[in-house]
């Protein structure tokens, strides 16, 4: 038996490979899981919007190497579904072919980068070494010659990224800056900031942005970036060091391997049990799936129906390999928390996005999201396993664990 391939570090395939050894381990079977992924480390991707961004990552063998997932360190390149194999190149340059029984694949999303004069200048949080270029750059900023824009940035898109980064930025430019005037320009290309988020938000979130000082532009996006300036749709021109990317992403590139319809966003199609349409063994999850939430309704690609999607898409891969009954996804009923700069965040519940709190509390309650709640645990089996359960909600993280 060649096993369970998981396709993917983040937190899809970490709940993946988890959930499907649990399932394994219950009812007394041996199953090989895989993982295989570039990287060492689960990136708390969400956090990338922080300073210290190297922070935000956990060993991934710490997490997975206590259940006996064997790892892979390698990029896969291609997957074929008809012979069951995956080809990827190791760091070491060489090929490598890994067959499979069943495959999850939770290969995540990425960035849509523009491309327009001087878009090699523009700076993104989606990855550690781009976020990580990101706090470099802001730490070189006072070694730079005196000149007009030197602490200002310019972020584009006023999504959730970019509302959380625009208002981060306030505080890690101030930083750095000294007795400097600091200022951040919020470009959205729409006629409204925070389009996505809905009108619930949208009265708090412009509120704390005048409290921050951030200039909000919209209907207008970038046309031009140099080092010194940027040059908006609309002609106007911005005096600018830093500009920061947050617009669009789209399905790992991957999908496109397996022969299944895709969305727009990339994410191939599944049925209730997160098997790929039509494909046979084959398993999507986080940023992949275009699961559905519940009656029209598809899943995000966030981290809390990540965290969903791999509990069930392991889970339900290690059934059919052992001929068990797959439990259909169920989504956890939909909420958000969106961190607003050092003293602000604003917490909403439903696909309405009825806020739930604002100020210290829905701080508080990021600060538990980001800092708590999203973390698998470490060195520790026995809480893994449990934690793997596809019924698992946070609330029993706070709940007394028996003797």
């Amino acid at each position: 038996m060649t096993g369970i391939v998981v396709l993917g570090g983040g937190f899809a395939g970490v709940w993946s490979a988890a959930s499907a050894v649990r399932l394994a381990r219950q009812v007394g079977r041996d199953v090989p899981v895989t993982l295989v992924a570039p990287g060492d480390d689960l990136v708390i991707r969400p956090r990338l919007y922080q300073a210290e961004p190297d922070r935000m990552r956990v060993a991934l063998d710490r997490v997975l190497g206590p259940i006996g997932v064997r790892r892979v360190a390698a990029t896969a390149t291609a997957i074929g579904t008809e012979a069951r194999t995956i080809g990827a190149v190791g760091r070491d340059g060489r090929s490598v072919e890994i067959g499979w029984d069943r495959l999850i694949l939770a290969t995540g999303s990425q960035l849509n980068r523009p491309s327009m004069p001087g878009s090699e200048l523009l700076h993104d949080v989606d990855t550690l070494p781009a976020a990580a270029a990101l706090e470099a750059h802001l730490r070189s900023l006072p070694d730079t010659p005196q000149r007009e824009g030197r602490y200002t940035a310019v972020v584009v898109g006023a999504g959730f990224t970019g509302l959380e980064i625009a208002t981060e930025l306030v505080g890690r430019l101030g930083a750095v800056a000294g007795d400097e005037p600091v200022r951040v320009v919020l470009v959205e290309r729409s006629g409204e900031i925070g389009h996505e988020l809905g009108p619930g938000p949208r009265p708090q979130i412009i509120e704390v942005l005048s409290n921050l000082g951030v200039a909000q532009r919209v209907g207008v996006s970038v046309a031009e970036v140099r080092p010194d300036l940027v040059v908006l749709t609309d002609g106007t021109q911005i005096p600018a060091a830093t500009v920061v990317w947050t617009a669009g992403v789209q399905a790992s590139p991957l999908t496109a391997d397996i022969p299944a319809a895709r969305d727009r966003l990339g994410r191939l199609a599944v049925d209730e049990n997160l098997q790929v349409s039509g494909v046979p063994g084959v398993y999507a999850a986080g940023d992949t799936a275009a699961a559905a939430a519940e009656p029209g309704r598809t899943v995000l690609q966030c981290c809390q129906h990540a965290l969903q999607l791999g509990r069930f898409a392991g889970h339900n891969a290690a059934a059919g390999l052992l001929g068990l009954e797959p439990v259909p996804f169920t989504a956890t009923p939909y909420v958000t928390c969106l961190d607003l700069g050092a003293d602000d965040a604003v917490s909403t519940r439903g696909w309405d996005r009825t806020v739930v709190s604002t100020g210290a509390v829905a701080k508080a309650r990021k600060r538990t999201v980001n800092e708590v709640w999203i973390y698998p645990p470490t060195d520790d089996a026995d809480e893994l396993l449990r934690q793997a359960d596809y019924r698992f909600s946070v609330r029993q993280l706070t709940e007394p664990q028996p003797a």
